[in-house]
């Protein structure tokens, strides 16, 4: 049944425009909502990558430093020993004689 609007008390008619307005309102909102959602949800896929970028940076980084300590760790490895093996030889017994001689018993050679 259509209503005259001449009909309608001034407060059915404020209920209308007032229902109508909530309606558009929601409307526009439920737009915004959308087109931020999808403005966020590219930021959000932005940073995703950039982290994924960045982890893989880190862990390429870490694999070199393990390398690098790995390297480090053997070449001490073989320092101590040579260390080790040099300490444990027998002194070797000098060319010459480094005891001291008397004088006299040159000056007695030499006569």
């Amino acid at each position: 049944m259509i209503r005259d609007p001449a009909s309608e008390s001034a407060l059915d008619q404020a209920a209308r425009r007032l229902e109508r307005a909530v309606a558009l309102l929601e409307q526009r909102i439920g737009e915004r909502l959308s087109r931020a959602g999808a403005e966020a949800g590219g930021l959000f896929d932005q940073d995703r990558s950039k982290l994924a970028a960045d982890l893989d940076e880190a862990r390429a980084r870490q694999r070199e430093l393990e390398a690098a300590g790995a390297e480090a760790s053997a070449a001490l490895g073989r320092a101590i020993g040579e260390i080790r093996a040099a300490l444990e030889e027998p002194a070797e017994e000098a060319p010459f004689d480094l005891t001291p001689e008397d004088d006299d018993s040159d000056a007695a050679r030499e006569h």
